[in-house]
């Protein structure tokens, strides 16, 4: 018996073969052609098809993860339309007059090695994009594009590294776990994982010998087994039927109250990015929507989505959700979620750059639209309204009063809303620290404790360089935290976590005794949540 330590990325027990997945990298030959428009049309058709696929894993990967995870197929047809891109490839195929997956796989490396050298770590992560989408191109080219096949027993999957969208198209009944040397914490195949519920680990040094062996994958302490002895084997065969019988409890929470054991009531929603999420947020059992990224009805369009389009989604969603309560955020777009229509200039630190509400102030008029959009749809549910990125009181003032404008130009129309709260993310250090402040000004606050982390230690999240130190337990974050319950219920103003941390059933108790109204977690991270609210006491 092997065993090894690694970081666990999904806390769970799996058992099975190993499938050791090699992603398919042929060799690209350097070829002469004759007849240089007709490869270009090669390529064209190629690139078409390698779009109509991403279409289709990104409606898989909706229905699987939701629309918030499935972006990331959205952005790889968008890179795979850049004119840089696609200008480099045309003018090797014209110059040197060579075939199309040569001329895709230099522009790749050339690309790649372009965002790798670069200082900004969102920029750096997109190497591994565009080594993706080369790849599926080439693929389409050389008719050897892989379709996510991993055969008829469920496995294992044990691999260098794995892209998204190799995540995605394979069959979720055949995975038992995800084992890898690289990756990151906080990269897109690990947040996919956490949503599909597959145990996860990273940072194994993995042997390609072990395929077809035995494998225990021990989520919870990070451990990795081949080849386990009897007794090993026994142990987690146990383990995993006590799992097993544990999920079928977590069921019968459905309809239960979230109340601690000296009945205090604490807000349970949940997390979407699209309608289609709703569904998963009714079976799930949430009591309303604490977070819903309005900034994908942006990112799906080729153009700025009009005031009618958004208001449909908005009212849907609140149809749907039946007067429990829709907390929708305004646009947040800008660091790693980029529009091209925005036509904005490149920073060099996108994250702490031109964004979210600091485009709405600046760009007034996209915001009323949206603003419109969601004070008409608050008329068939209950809609509140949360700005992220906040720093300061002047610019919540700024927004109340754009919302009174807009609210006297639906009143001036006869145009009928409901009442909605108005609230802000708490993101920053900066909006921690001056939360008795802007607590007199809104309803209530969300803690993205996500973006705060990261801003409050100086760690770039999506940095696996820097998994061993982000740590989002770190005393300062739970100091923060403590501070923006106690400002906002000085002045009544409700408080509540939308950030991964929501989802961390290590602090559940700890958050109830701190005094945090709500907690909004992913839909399948409801149940586990209600459990421990149910198991927890607000006062000793």
């Amino acid at each position: 018996m092997e065993q090894f330590a690694g970081k666990s990325i999904f806390k769970g027990t799996a058992i099975g073969r190993i499938l050791f997945y090699s992603k398919n990298q042929q060799q690209v030959k350097r070829d002469k052609v004759e007849d240089v428009e007709a490869e270009i049309a090669r390529y064209e058709e190629a690139k078409a098809k390698a779009i109509e696929q991403l279409g289709k894993l990104h409606d898989k990967a909706v229905n699987e993860v939701g629309e918030a995870n499935a972006m990331i197929f959205e952005v790889h047809a968008m890179m795979l339309e850049d004119e840089d891109y696609n200008d480099s490839i045309y003018n090797i195929i014209r110059s040197d007059e060579v075939n199309a997956e040569f001329a895709v796989a230099t522009t790749g490396d050339n690309f790649a090695v372009m965002f790798a050298e670069m200082d900004d770590e969102y920029f750096k992560a997109r190497a591994a994009d565009v080594k993706d989408i080369s790849e599926r191109i080439i693929g389409v080219l050389s008719g050897t594009d892989a379709g996510g096949e991993i055969g008829d027993e469920p496995v294992i999957i044990v691999a260098e590294d794995l892209a998204p969208s190799e995540t995605v198209q394979m069959d979720k009944t055949k995975l038992l776990a995800f084992v890898t040397r690289l990756g990151s914490s906080n990269s897109h195949t690990a947040i996919l994982a956490r949503t599909m519920n597959i145990p996860a680990l990273i940072g194994i040094d993995i042997k390609e010998e072990w395929n077809g062996k035995m494998a225990i994958v021990d989520g919870k302490k990070g451990i990795f087994f081949v080849d386990p002895d009897v007794d090993t084997l026994e142990k987690y065969i146990e383990e995993k039927k006590k799992e097993e019988e544990a999920k079928e409890l977590l069921q019968m929470l459905k309809g239960q109250p979230d109340e601690t054991l000296d009945g205090r009531h604490i807000k349970l929603y949940a997390n979407i990015g699209s309608v289609a999420d709703v569904t998963n947020v009714l079976a799930n059992d949430a009591e309303g929507i604490g977070l819903f990224r309005s900034e994908f009805l942006y990112l799906e369009k080729d153009n700025y989505p009009t005031e009618e389009d958004q208001f449909q989604v908005y009212k849907t969603v609140a149809q749907n959700m039946a007067g429990k309560k829709v907390v929708i955020r305004t646009l947040d777009i800008g660091a790693d979620k980029q529009v091209d229509y925005f036509n904005m200039e490149h920073e060099e630190n996108p994250a702490m750059g031109y964004r979210a509400i600091r485009i709405c102030l600046d760009r007034v008029e996209i915001f009323k639209t949206q603003l419109r959009a969601l004070y008409r749809a608050s008329a068939f549910g209950t809609i509140s309204i949360m700005f992220p990125m906040i720093i300061s009181v002047k610019e919540v003032q700024d927004i109340k009063k754009i919302c009174e404008e807009v609210r006297a130009e639906l009143d001036a129309g006869n145009v009928e809303y409901g009442e909605v709260e108005l609230g802000i993310m708490i993101e920053t250090p900066a909006a921690v620290m001056i939360s008795d402040l802007l607590a007199k000004e809104v309803d209530f606050f969300s803690i993205g404790t996500n973006d705060l982390t990261q801003y409050t230690l100086a760690i770039d999240r999506q940095n696996p360089k820097l998994d061993n130190i982000y740590d989002s337990h770190h005393p300062a974050i739970l100091r923060m935290i403590q501070m923006v319950i106690d400002n906002g219920h000085k002045e009544n103003c409700w408080v509540g976590i939308c950030g991964e941390l929501g989802a961390d059933t290590t602090l559940t108790e700890k958050f109830i005794k701190m005094g945090i109204d709500e907690l909004s977690v992913s839909p399948t991270f409801v149940l586990p949540v209600r459990k421990e609210i149910r198991e927890s006491r607000y006062e000793d």
